[in-house]
């Protein structure tokens, strides 16, 4: 009920109001789980926009994945995450692969649908970084759960980096065709930043990556 409140009194009404977002491809968002949403990754704006995507209706089973040592730090931060996003928390050192990914594969055999950022944290405004194996990884033990490509711009100059101070800014959110999963992590992620490329042709500004 948090989370639905959260979304209903705050979040959406920034997204909507708030921010211009210039949605393509909707039709293609996926609404039942399993499911993998694939976005680049500029803001904190990022994850509440996708999830604001959603009908409340479905918002139980959508887990962003995040970083554990970020998001709580203090307990205002825990508080939110917890019980406003719902975040998976990931520890991004210290562990092995599988372990790391565990509450992720729980996840998806739960028929959930996770939001994932492939290049595992926040890039400069407008520019992408490195995409990560993390999600080749991860779909390995899940081949069959379609990856849904979301390429965002404007989001990292509405709330960049570093920054606490949000500024209205037109936004576009672009949502592909679902991404099979190739048998090599390197053609893999070549294959996902090329899809990334071409759905930032489709802003109505520059998509930079």
């Amino acid at each position: 009920m948090i989370k639905i409140l959260f979304f209903a009194l705050f979040i959406k009404p920034i997204v909507f109001i708030v921010l211009g977002l210039n949605l393509q491809g909707y039709k293609q968002l996926p609404l039942k789980g399993p499911a993998v949403v694939a976005a680049n990754h500029n803001s904190h704006l990022d994850v509440l926009v996708l999830m604001s995507l959603y009908p409340l209706k479905r918002l139980h089973s959508i887990r962003p994945v995040a970083a554990a040592d970020y998001f709580f730090q203090n307990k205002l931060w825990t508080w939110i995450a917890t019980r406003c996003i719902d975040i998976i928390p990931i520890k991004r050192s210290g562990q092995s692969v599988d372990t790391v990914l565990d509450a992720c594969h729980q996840a998806l055999e739960s028929e959930q649908i996770l939001i994932l950022f492939p290049e595992g944290s926040r890039g400069q405004p407008e520019q992408m970084g490195e995409i990560k194996k993390g999600l080749f990884y991860l779909m390995q033990q899940h081949p069959q759960v379609p990856i849904t490509p979301v390429f965002m711009r404007g989001l990292g100059k509405a709330l960049p980096r570093g920054e606490a101070l949000f500024v209205p800014f037109n936004c576009d959110v672009i949502i592909g065709e679902p991404l099979a999963l190739s048998t090599n992590s390197s053609e893999f992620v070549q294959r996902l930043r090329a899809v990334f490329e071409d759905l930032s042709k489709r802003c109505l500004g520059q998509g930079i990556v």
